[in-house]
């Protein structure tokens, strides 16, 4: 052992020194620096700089491209196709954006499936409510099916990831626009609720053509919203967004019915449905029309779009299941009337004044009838739709009762004569027959004494918007059509008498806030009166009586038919004639409109509703219980006689007369003569309300006329009693 150690250092004696010098001087042999510790350390150093800013780099970068792409474009995702919905949210009508295309507000607990959602879940992202917008596992699932089937089973990109690229669509596929798209979704995760996403989600996803979103796409191919669908329903609208052009149910049925059953199969895979379901909705066709948008209530919708202002959705006051059965109602009797002719109807909420169904025309895209003409806003002539209105004036007034007698008989009112419709009289009859009848000839008498200006100011103080011919002035001829009123108007007057006097303001859209106040039309009794009448109006041929309080109308020269009723919950018109105002011989409101009244009533579904019960303090009695005064209406200058006395009535100047006065001359030549007989002395002359002096026993008088134009002259004698005539100066 002792020999072995001396031989091994004589052995390698280069090495030895060698070792010695490098170790003592820290240089190699040839006197370079050596590569020690010191050394290695710098130059890691060095290295792990350089990765380190590189890193800087990479992710100052990454965070620069970041910012670059601006802030996601929401304004224009949330752009939607404007809705006018009903009063239970029903789509009424929608209107394509301005691209044309259709797009409509999506709320996934409402307007959405169940079992859509279920599956679109299962086959899109399963983990929709746990991720943050990545889900990496979706993406390891799709890369390992990738390989292992050699095809796309599933993709990995959540729905998140989907609206990311819908919201900035871009043509290529590349680890940028992926990339992109991962950035975008964890920012709208950020940004948006999982309800917000899927909504926006479920609103832009492409079904091919101009329809995006599963509501366009459900009314579109399957003609109903996606509310209640069947599995093979649901399976189809989960499977057109992922190839929407090759796969469009109205070019590529096949291609759409292939990826449905793709879809159906996964299902059963993944345990979502079993397999018998499937296969039961594999066997169900798939549409291969695309069906129209639909367009209920056309008027109605268009004047809320006129008249709201960027609203994505109009909810309106009307019921589309009513609206629904009015619209062919309307349709088929206008063509069972003859060509060119229209109806209008409205339907009114009597207690809110909610329009319930406005059918504007016979049908909106007939131009032959002036479809697009709403015809429930068209001003027309009423014709004997305002008499209710002037017998609850005189009921009001309380010189007239629905029993009291009055006659029908021929009259003049100075070169104006009105005439029955039949030009017939009926003589006496009760004032409760003459409305049921609709004669002419009391409601004229009746408005003679009530007065036109009066009508005219309470029905326009009830919301009655009544036109007049240019210049003139309310007269007489009003009471039978002589004055202009549209149809919605005269509902709203109507559903006065139903609320006891007083009317509501219609309302059409939705507000949050609803300020109307109700407007009087007029006293309660009255109100009450009116509708009690008209309740026992004679109904058209197989129609129930005493159902339903109404009036028909007919314009002069057979231009507009109408009927307007009510029961105690609501209001119906109808107007039926030619929008351009032509005469349609024979077109009569009885016949015409009155059989669409009822049967509109008959289509609203609901069981008739009492009219409200007589007011306290209301008469009801028959004629032979009258009060005397009560019992017989006379007009003006005919009164009852008091006691044994003749009753006062004035001879001259004759109710309704034209009296032309010399005022060229003297005094006398100018004076007007007023003659009275009966009456108890001593009696006093009013002209227009002002006293003229007193009668003399020989029961005459000289007055001084007043100026040009219309005088009611009265004459009072001892006990109170009065005569009145108008008269005309000239």
């Amino acid at each position: 052992m002792s020999d072995a150690a001396p031989h091994s250092q004589s052995s390698c004696p280069g090495l030895s020194r060698a070792s010695t010098d490098l170790g003592a001087t820290g240089k190699n042999v040839d006197g370079r620096d050596k590569p020690g510790h010191d050394g290695v350390r710098g130059r890691g150093l060095r290295a792990l700089s350089a990765l380190a800013f590189t890193l800087i780099l990479a992710i100052a970068g990454f965070v620069g491209w970041v910012y670059s792409l601006g802030p996601l474009p929401f304004d224009e995702a949330r752009q939607v196709s404007t809705t006018i919905v009903d009063r239970n949210g029903k789509l009424l009508r929608a209107y394509a954006m301005a691209d044309g295309r259709w797009r409509l507000p999506v709320d996934a607990k409402i307007n959405v499936d169940p079992t859509y959602l279920k599956l679109l879940f299962a086959y899109e992202d399963q983990r929709f409510y746990a991720h943050n917008g990545l889900d990496p596992l979706a993406l390891a699932r799709a890369a390992l099916q990738l390989g292992t089937r050699g095809h796309i089973v599933s993709g990995g990109s959540t729905i998140t990831m989907q609206l990311a690229r819908l919201m900035e669509p871009r043509r290529q596929r590349s680890l940028h626009a992926k990339l992109r798209q991962i950035v975008r979704a964890i920012e709208l995760e950020r940004t948006l609720s999982k309800e917000q996403i899927l909504d926006l989600y479920l609103a832009l996803a492409p079904y091919g053509g101009n329809l995006e979103g599963i509501r366009a796409a459900s009314i579109a191919y399957l003609g109903k919203e996606p509310k209640r669908l069947s599995l093979a329903e649901a399976a189809l609208l989960v499977a057109l967004p992922q190839s929407p052009e090759t796969r469009r149910l109205d070019r590529h049925p096949d291609a759409a019915r292939k990826a449905r059953d793709r879809v159906l199969d996964r299902m059963v895979e993944e345990h979502v449905v079993s397999a018998d379901d499937a296969r039961q909705a594999k066997a169900v066709p798939v549409p291969k029309l695309r069906k129209p948008m639909p367009i209920l209530a056309p008027h109605a919708s268009d004047t809320a779009l006129s008249t709201v202002k960027d609203a994505p959705v109009i909810k309106l006051t009307l019921d589309a299941n009513l609206q629904k059965v009015l619209e062919p109602l309307a349709r088929d009797r206008a063509i069972a009337l003859g060509p060119n002719i229209s109806v209008g109807i409205i339907v009114v909420d009597n207690e809110s004044g909610g329009v319930l169904a406005r059918v504007g025309s016979a049908d909106y895209f007939d131009e032959s009838r002036a479809g697009q003409v709403d015809m429930t806003r068209a001003v027309r002539s009423p014709g004997s739709t305002l008499k209710p209105f002037i017998y609850g004036l005189a009921f009001e007034d309380g010189f007239v009762h629905p029993d009291s007698l009055i006659d029908d008989r021929p009259v003049r009112f100075g070169s104006y004569a009105p005439e029955n419709f039949d030009m017939t009289f009926q003589g006496t009859v009760p004032v409760r027959k003459a409305l049921q009848l609709s004669l002419n000839v009391p409601a004229i008498v009746l408005l003679d004494r009530v007065g036109s200006s009066r009508l005219t100011s309470r029905l326009r103080q009830a919301g009655g918007n009544l036109v007049l011919p240019k210049d003139e002035t309310p007269g007489l001829a009003m009471g039978l059509g002589g004055v202009g009123v549209t149809l919605q108007d005269l509902a709203q007057l109507y559903a006065g008498f139903a609320r006891l006097g007083t009317t509501k303001p219609l309302r059409e859209v939705v507000t949050d806030r609803d300020d109307r106040e109700p407007l009087r039309l007029l006293d309660q009794v009255a109100a009450w009166q009116v509708g009690n009448v008209l309740l026992g109006t004679p109904p058209p041929e197989n129609a129930a009586h005493n159902r339903i309080a109404f009036k028909t109308g007919t314009s002069y020269g057979y231009r507009d038919a109408w009927s307007v009723g009510f029961d105690g919950r609501m209001t119906i018109g109808v107007w039926v004639g030619r929008p351009d105002g032509a005469p349609v011989p024979g077109l009569i409101g009885r016949v015409a409109a009155a059989p669409i009244l009822f049967d509109a009533f008959a289509r609203t579904g609901k069981t008739l509703a009492p009219l409200p019960k007589a007011p306290r303090g209301t008469l009801v009695a028959g004629n032979a219980k009258l009060p005397l005064p009560l019992k017989r209406f006379r007009p003006v200058g005919e009164l009852v006689r008091t006691g044994s006395e003749q009753a006062l009535h004035i001879q001259f100047p004759l109710n309704g007369s034209r009296i032309d006065v010399d005022r060229s001359g003297s005094r006398e030549n100018a004076a007007m003569p007023v003659k009275v007989a009966g009456g108890v002395l001593p009696m006093t002359i009013m002209v227009n309300g002002a006293a003229f002096g007193e009668i003399d026993g020989r029961r005459q008088r000289l007055i001084d006329p007043p100026g040009p134009g219309f005088a009611r002259v009265t004459v009072i004698d001892a006990t109170g009693a009065a005569d009145t005539v108008v008269i005309r100066i000239q």
